[in-house]
């Protein structure tokens, strides 16, 4: 969820300008992710509706590997306060929503949890050691119990930079995507990648075409497997004037040309945060689209226009899930 909206101009402007997933699967009937009611999700569905999506500005959802633990944030209508929120499942139920251990102070965003959920990543205005700027770095939290992490780190040099980063997200060797305005982009905002060497991170290198143009990409979310980008983009030609979702596939060691997700996905809204879920069967993703109904009727009364107002639909954002057909990945 950055400055980006990795929470992304509304997205980017929200951001100072601004899951983890097993490999996709085909879906088996008889299972259901938590919280869910029905075991086949055709078109876009609010998750969590009154629990994880609220009314509030709901986003940026990432899971433990066993899928029964979800993390996002919930974020000021300005967009100028982020939290991260965890919630459980409990006999096919989302619990309350608590504030993660490690945030609540600070603007903390992009929640991403590792496969084999030793370690959580985010985005942080958080002071740091030597750091003087407030801009957005990345963090991350190693996991001391079932719902403990341990002290926020730093992840440093060369990953961090003089601008901001957000919306980190790993494939199962370890290599890091995240979305970046350092200097020396083709656009304000680009995608970058990083290697892991032993144990550390190597040099970002940017994506490229024709991933990154002279417009925005923000939140990339990169299958474990590294055969696939999801990201957001804003300007782009084919755009439906908000932050649209795209798709790309890595071939002999380029990225073919983008594919807008199409109008399942996509919205006169912003479309931000991809993800899938850990068994590969659910898309997920934040839009503002407003659903309430926005005509203006005499006899509706007071307590139904604060109910629509206050629902998930009214335009803040609220996340969605479909199921993973609806993309049209090829195999």
């Amino acid at each position: 969820m950055n400055g980006r909206l990795s929470i992304a101009g509304t997205l980017a402007s929200f951001f100072l300008y601004g899951l983890f997933a097993g490999a996709v699967a085909q879906p088996r009937a008889k299972e259901r992710p938590p919280g869910s009611d029905r075991p086949s999700i055709d078109k876009p569905s609010v998750f969590g509706p009154g629990i994880i999506s609220t009314g509030e500005f709901d986003s940026h959802p990432t899971f433990t590997p066993d899928g029964k633990t979800v993390y996002f944030v919930r974020s000021t209508p300005g967009f100028n306060l982020w939290t991260i929120l965890y919630s459980h499942s409990v006999n096919g139920r989302w619990s309350e929503p608590k504030v993660a251990p490690f945030s609540g102070r600070y603007s903390d965003a992009d929640p991403f949890i590792t496969a084999d959920g030793r370690r959580l990543y985010f985005i942080s205005n958080r002071p740091s050691p030597g750091k003087t700027t407030r801009d957005l770095d990345i963090w991350f939290v190693e996991r001391m119990g079932e719902y403990d992490w341990g002290n926020p780190q730093n992840i440093g040099p060369p990953i961090n930079s003089p601008g901001s980063e957000w919306y980190p997200t790993l494939t199962k060797t370890g290599v890091l995507y995240f979305g970046s305005d350092r200097p020396g982009g083709k656009g304000r905002t680009d995608l970058y990648r990083s290697r892991l060497v032993g144990d550390r991170f190597a040099d970002p290198e940017n994506l490229g075409e024709p991933i990154n143009t002279q417009f925005n990409e923000f939140e990339p979310y990169i299958s474990p497997d590294e055969r696939f980008l999801i990201f957001m983009g804003g300007g782009r030609a084919d755009g439906r004037g908000g932050f649209d979702l795209y798709l790309t596939y890595s071939k002999d060691g380029k990225w073919t040309t983008p594919v807008d997700l199409g109008d399942k996905i996509n919205s006169p809204g912003n479309e931000y945060s991809p993800t899938i879920s850990p068994d590969g069967r659910y898309f997920f993703w934040t839009s503002t689209r407003v659903s309430v109904d926005t005509e203006w009727r005499a006899t509706m009364g007071f307590r139904d226009l604060m109910r629509q107002l206050q629902s998930p639909g009214n335009g803040l954002g609220d996340i969605y899930q479909i199921d993973i057909h609806a993309l049209g990945i090829a195999n």
